[in-house]
C-alpha cells in the first residue's frame, strides 16, 4: 500500500516538474529552438544526454542537474525524438 502512495507522489512530482519546465519554455520560446539545435548537435555522440543537458543548462534558463530526475530523462528523450522525427522528414 505505501509503495503505491510513493509511486503516486513520484508521478505527481514528475508532472509538477514538467509543468514548471513547459511554463519556462512558453515564457521564452527561444528555449525550444536552442534545445532542438543542441540536441541535433549532440544526438549521435556518446553520452548525448549529458552533453545536451550541460549545454542547455549553460545557454538557457533551463537547468538540468548532473543526476537526472525522471522528468529530466523524459524531456531529453522527447527532445531527441523530435530531432529524429525532424530528420526522418528529410
Amino acid at each position: 500500500m505505501s509503495n503505491n502512495i510513493a509511486e503516486i507522489k513520484n508521478k505527481e512530482r514528475v508532472i509538477n516538474e514538467l509543468m514548471r519546465f513547459i511554463k519556462k519554455v512558453l515564457a521564452d520560446p527561444q528555449i525550444c529552438d536552442k534545445a532542438i539545435a543542441i540536441a541535433r548537435k549532440h544526438q549521435d555522440q556518446k553520452d548525448a544526454d549529458h552533453l545536451i543537458a550541460e549545454e542547455l543548462s549553460s545557454l538557457t534558463s533551463v537547468k538540468i542537474p548532473i543526476e537526472f530526475s525522471e522528468a529530466d530523462r523524459l524531456f531529453l528523450h522527447v527532445l531527441k525524438e523530435v530531432v529524429k522525427d525532424e530528420q526522418a522528414l528529410y
